[in-house]
C-alpha cells in the first residue's frame, strides 16, 4: 500500500483543465481558478476538497491516513497521507476533489478520471 509522490502527481495531470501553482513549501491545484488541492512534498502529503460529510467519515475512520485540513464554503478539506493510501482510494478522491470545484459543463464531459 501507499501511493508514490510520482503516482499523485500523474493522477492529476490526467484531469482536465488543471492549474499548478508553485509555492516554497507546496504545490496547488485548481480547475479554471477554484482550488481542489495541494500537494507538500516534504511530509509526503496532499489537501483534497471534500463535502462535509466526506471529510468527517474519512477522519473517523482511518485517522492514521486523513486528517482534518479546515472546512471553507461548504467543504471539508482532508489531509492524505500518500503512504498510507491505496492508488485506486486515491484516485477516486483526487477525481472528487477536481469535481467539486470544476464547471458542471467540464465534469459532463470529463466524467471520470
Amino acid at each position: 500500500m501507499g501511493v508514490a509522490s510520482s503516482r499523485f502527481l500523474r493522477m492529476v495531470d490526467k484531469l482536465a483543465e488543471v492549474e499548478c501553482a508553485e509555492a516554497r513549501d507546496y504545490t496547488s491545484f485548481s480547475v479554471r481558478g477554484k482550488r481542489f488541492g495541494y500537494y507538500w512534498p516534504r511530509t509526503k502529503t496532499v489537501g483534497l476538497k471534500q463535502t462535509l460529510s466526506e471529510q468527517i467519515a474519512l477522519v473517523s475512520e482511518r485517522p492514521d491516513v486523513f486528517e482534518v485540513q479546515f472546512t471553507a464554503g461548504g467543504f471539508g478539506w482532508v489531509v492524505v497521507h500518500l503512504p498510507k493510501i491505496d492508488a485506486d482510494e486515491l484516485t477516486e478522491l483526487v477525481y472528487e476533489a477536481w469535481r467539486l470545484s470544476a464547471p458542471e459543463a467540464l465534469v459532463e464531459e470529463y466524467p471520470t478520471p
